[in-house]
């Protein structure tokens, strides 16, 4: 009894050690691939050390031979680094650029507006833009005509679509073809929504105010821009420049055109001027600073920007389109 039981007791403690082993084993593969590489070039274990280190091995100015960053790739992870900064307002387009459907318009005037657009995905709207429904695929609306106008048993050697069958007079609210579309608000982070639009398959998202109203329209390809840089494919159109020197001392420049741009392009810093509100276009800043949105053909002198004069070549009743800025030549120059 007394050797068994020892035979027993012996086994017990040789397996209580096995275990022992196989729990620091197990605790060793749990250690992330990351950690062991951090520990193998020396970084630290923390995100932040970890970011900190990699913004310093970005810094390097020249790409190293043994296997450093490529200028592109700077680039690139440097966006990923900002991407967790960015907000949904940061990539949004704004409201008065957004190009939408009503719902009560007809398939026929549907396909034209998609062909004017350009875009093959359109919101679509109740009445107006805040009352928005879902939006529309231009894949959907093709596969839609294909299969009304579609002969089921054409004669040999004829057509075996027919378009004439596809009835364009019926209403998109009606046709079933209105997908759903995401509302988020401005101050969402980039990478939550880019996180949603994956988990839901929609890339179109519609971005509101605190009253419901819509601010703008964020695509999954804004998001994906803001680190691989502009995606054009072969239907974009080469935009002419937002600023464009007409004479000696004039510019004509888009509303749209960023203060940044516009700064370098009549050799003026505009920052800095005292506004309240932010503002990153000309536009807004010629709108902010007369406190309305001045009509065609108005010639504004302004207190903040002394050394031009700006007139207004096209606008509505909502906003600034075109401008032209001209350098005052002062009296005692």
């Amino acid at each position: 009894m007394s050797d068994a039981h020892s035979q027993s007791t012996g086994a017990t403690g040789e397996g209580s050690q096995r275990t022992e082993t196989r729990g620091e084993a197990s605790e060793r593969s749990t250690e992330s691939w990351i950690d062991r590489l951090r520990t193998a070039v020396g970084w630290k274990s923390s995100p932040a050390a970890l970011r900190a280190d990699l913004e310093s091995a970005l810094e390097e100015t020249a790409p190293s031979d043994d296997g450093g960053f490529s200028a592109e790739e700077r680039a690139m992870i440097r966006n990923i680094l900002r991407l967790r900064e960015t907000r949904v307002d940061d990539v949004m387009i704004a409201r008065a650029e957004i190009e939408g459907i009503d719902e009560d318009t007809t398939l026929d005037r549907v396909v034209l507006r998609f062909m004017d657009s350009g875009h093959s995905r359109m919101p679509v709207y109740r009445d107006s833009l805040d009352e928005a429904v879902g939006m529309i695929h231009i894949r959907d609306l093709m596969s839609h005509i294909a299969h009304t106008s579609m002969v089921e048993e054409p004669a040999a050697g004829a057509s075996a679509v027919d378009l004439a069958r596809a009835d364009l007079t019926v209403r998109l609210a009606d046709a079933g073809l209105v997908r759903p579309v995401l509302f988020v608000p401005g101050s969402m982070p980039a990478t939550d929504l880019l996180a949603r639009m994956q988990q839901n398959r929609i890339q179109m998202a519609l971005v509101i105010d605190e009253y419901g109203g819509v601010d703008g329209l964020v695509s999954l390809e804004d998001i994906v821009e803001t680190v691989v840089g502009d995606i054009e494919d072969e239907h974009d159109v080469e935009e002419d420049a937002a600023i464009v020197a007409t004479g000696p001392d004039q510019w004509v420049a888009d509303a749209r055109a960023e203060l940044e741009e516009v700064a370098v392009a009549v050799g003026v810093d505009l920052s800095g001027l005292g506004l309240d509100e932010e503002v990153e276009t000309l536009g807004g800043l010629v709108v902010s600073l007369v406190g309305r949105v001045p009509t065609v053909g108005e010639m504004l002198h302004l207190e903040e920007l002394p050394a031009f004069s700006v007139e207004v070549l096209d606008a509505d009743a909502r906003r600034l389109k075109r401008l032209r800025l001209v350098r005052v030549v002062s009296d005692a120059a």
